[in-house]
Parts: structure tokens; C-alpha cells; sequence
């Protein structure tokens, strides 16, 4: 018998991991800080990164990689606004990216991950338009310190899950339920930002080389169960109108397209609906009836791995840019799935590169198991483990991080 070739990816294709300084630095203070999430935790240690980031470094380097996607956390270097920055926070964050540099480990720097300084929150957050020039005065002091060493900017990350479970489904802080109007607000007022800030990175990052910079969006297909059920399709039809297209056109549609040089995409699965109820473990399906309706998922959302070269395929055809899965993984305790799911993803995204797409890097999510938002410790995306339970918080990799170190080494999906 003949055995299948590997998948070769591109040369310097980036093959990383990711990380938010909310989930996993601990010792923060920011609006997640006095949130207690729904398995009774909060984020005050949570992996303790803050004081284990050169051991997670070296875990990176054993894993193979060579690109890192991880968040600068704006309340650590800002006490007010238009201050100047913490000169002993900025220190470890260069710290990190010099010990990135060593291990030759390409840093992807994301400026907004779901958390504001208390101020900016006292006064409405991304409600308020008075935000977009804090962010900006931010942004400008932060690339003067990092131009030589960083140029791949994120600037925002997930904008659409953001707005909408902060102001739409009540997940996140401020836990607002049904504000429409803010959502719609938050994500305009992002756009500008992030328009601005990309200005002024373009103009003065440059590490060396010419700086790139991008939001991540999250793309969710939404499918109604029953092709033939009206309601489902326009309920679907809603969440793929706001959470999608709205989000897309508002930071890449038409002018506002040139102030990006790559999408990031942050691609997990579907959300399918049945008699208008989305039919995933995150909005608290039962396992069972899922699996009688011959759904397949981790302990999040429904896997689609078709799906990956379906939107990458259109995001190129649409916006003629550059592509960075920024995020992709699994939540489950179940390695064998994990592996499965992540072979299935790659050979998907394989497929989309071969035909003509231009993609060049995939982090995985996440590095180490952590504070996932709403849902604390019961989510389980790491390669690495990590024991809760014990105070040294000692990690463990799994045996996914094994698979995910030999398709690192080889730049190829092995069959």
C-alpha cells in the first residue's frame, strides 16, 4: 500500500500558540478582576504568567513553535489617562519579547483583548468616544517602545465576541442583556480606533522589516438545523448579518480596508439552530441531545472543519489580504478528539493555501489551560496542562502538544 503524503505548508509559515493576559497572567486589575465566573473562580492568579513567563517560553520552545500571540495589558502601563507609561511593567513585556527573540520565537503583539483599564470603564468603556483617543495616546507610546522588536500588531481581538457578550448576552463585564444600540456602538467606536492606531503603527513600527498589522475576527457559521424551518434560517440569518458581516464591513469594508495589511481569523466552528435555540454545549445544550441529533463538538461549539477553507476562500476572494489563523483550537478532556479535530482543521486549511490563499501562520489556542472568561477553569484548550489545585500551578503538556510539536518541526501534516 501506498502511503499518503504529508501536507508541506509554506516556507516561514508561522506555527505558534496564543495567550490573554487576563487568562492567563494573574495578578490584574482590570473589570475581570472582581468577576466571579460561572464554576465559582476568578482570574486573580489564574496561571500565574505574570511571574512564569520565562518557563512558558521555554515550554514554547520545546513545543516546536516559532510565533507567539500574546496581549500587552493596557491597565498595567497606564494609571490614567494620557499618562505615561509604567516604565517597570513595560520593562517585563520587553523582557518577554527579548526572551522570545532568544528562543526565536516570532511575537504577534494583540493591543485589546477583552479588558480596560478601570478608568476607561468608569467612564462607559467602548461606549464612550473618549476612548478612541486614550487608546490612540496608548497605542503611540507603546509602538515608540517596541518598534524595534515587534511587527506583527493585532490591534483588536475579537471586536464581534466582545460587544456581544459585554452588551448583547450579558457574559462578559459589564453585563448588559439586549443593548443593541451599544453593541453597535462599541464595535463603531473599535473601528475607529483601530483605524487610527493602525495609522500611526504603519508609520513608526518597524522591527527591522515592514510592520503588519490587523484585528482578529471570529468567524461563526450560523445554519438553521432544518434548512426548511423559516425561523430557524432567520434566526441565523440575524446572527450571521450582526455578528459577521456588520463586524467585517465596519473595520474592512470598502476605504476602511487600506488600514489593514493582514485579516486575522479566528475560526472554532458553527452554531446550528433548532425551534431558535442554538444547539452548542456553550449555550448549555445538553451533551446528549447533541449527540442524538449527530452533532459533533468539543465543550464549546459544533466542529466544522469544511468550514475553515470556506472562509478562508471567501475572506480572500473579499478583502485580497493576507491571512493569519490567529486562533484555532479545542476544549475537551479528550485527546484523541482534540487530535482528530486539529488534523481535520489542517488538512482543511492545507486545502485552502493549495488553492491560491494566502495564509501564513496558525496559532494555536491556547497554550496552557486557563481562565476562559464566563466559564473559569472548566474549559480545557492547552497544550500544556495546568493543576489548579496545586499552588505551584506546575504545567504538564498533553498529548496533543506532542502531535502539535512534530507538525511544528516539520512544517507538514504527517498522515
Amino acid at each position: 500500500m501506498s502511503r499518503e503524503p504529508a501536507l508541506q505548508f509554506p516556507d516561514k509559515f508561522l506555527w505558534g500558540t496564543a495567550t490573554a493576559p487576563t487568562q492567563v497572567e494573574g495578578h490584574i486589575d482590570n473589570e475581570w478582576t472582581g468577576f466571579t465566573a460561572q464554576d465559582g473562580s476568578n482570574c486573580h492568579i489564574a496561571c500565574d504568567n505574570y511571574h512564569r513567563y520565562p518557563e512558558d517560553i521555554e515550554w514554547m520552545a520545546k513545543l516546536g513553535t516559532n510565533a507567539h500571540r500574546f496581549g500587552i495589558e493596557w491597565s498595567r502601563l497606564q494609571a490614567a489617562p494620557f499618562a505615561p507609561l509604567n516604565q517597570n511593567e513595560l520593562a517585563r513585556y520587553i523582557d518577554q519579547l527579548d526572551r522570545m527573540k532568544a528562543a526565536g520565537i516570532t511575537p504577534m503583539v494583540v493591543l485589546h483583548h477583552f479588558s480596560n483599564p478601570p478608568w476607561i470603564n468608569a467612564a462607559g468603556g467602548w461606549t464612550n468616544a473618549a476612548t478612541i483617543p486614550a487608546f490612540v495616546d496608548y497605542v503611540r507610546q507603546l509602538v515608540a517602545a517596541l518598534k524595534e522588536r515587534v511587527y506583527l500588531w493585532n490591534t483588536f481581538n475579537e471586536p464581534d465576541t466582545y460587544a456581544c457578550v459585554a452588551y448583547l448576552l450579558g457574559g462578559f463585564p459589564p453585563q448588559r442583556k439586549m443593548q443593541l444600540g451599544q453593541f453597535r456602538r462599541v464595535i463603531g467606536h473599535m473601528a475607529r480606533a483601530h483605524e487610527q492606531v493602525s495609522r500611526i503603527i504603519r508609520r513608526d513600527g518597524h522591527a527591522g522589516r515592514k510592520p503588519e498589522v490587523g484585528i482578529a475576527k471570529n468567524w461563526t457559521f450560523f445554519h438553521a438545523y432544518q434548512r426548511f424551518s423559516p425561523w430557524d434560517r432567520m434566526t441565523a440569518f440575524g446572527c450571521h448579518y450582526t455578528f459577521n458581516k456588520f463586524v467585517l464591513d465596519a473595520f474592512l469594508g470598502g476605504w476602511r480596508r487600506r488600514a489593514s495589511t493582514y485579516i486575522g481569523l479566528n475560526y472554532y466552528g458553527r452554531v446550528r439552530f433548532h425551534h431558535f435555540n442554538a444547539m452548542i454545549p456553550a449555550s448549555g445544550a445538553p451533551v446528549k441531545r447533541l449527540q442524538d441529533f449527530g452533532f459533533v463538538c468539543d465543550d464549546m461549539v459544533e466542529r466544522y472543519p469544511e468550514g475553515l477553507e470556506k472562509i478562508l476562500t471567501y475572506l480572500q476572494r473579499k478583502l485580497r489580504l493576507p491571512i493569519y489563523i490567529t486562533e484555532h483550537g479545542a476544549a475537551s478532556n479528550d485527546e484523541a478528539f482534540r487530535e482528530r479535530d486539529l488534523r481535520e482543521n489542517l488538512t482543511s486549511l492545507h486545502r485552502a493555501i493549495a488553492s491560491g490563499v494566502d495564509v501564513r501562520g496558525f496559532f494555536y489556542w491556547s497554550l496552557l489551560d486557563n481562565f476562559e472568561w464566563q466559564f473559569g477553569y472548566t474549559k480545557k484548550f492547552g497544550l500544556l496542562a495546568v493543576d489548579f489545585a496545586d499552588e505551584k500551578l506546575p504545567r504538564r503538556p498533553k498529548a496533543l502538544a506532542g502531535v502539535y510539536e512534530k507538525i511544528c518541526r516539520a512544517n507538514a501534516l504527517q498522515p
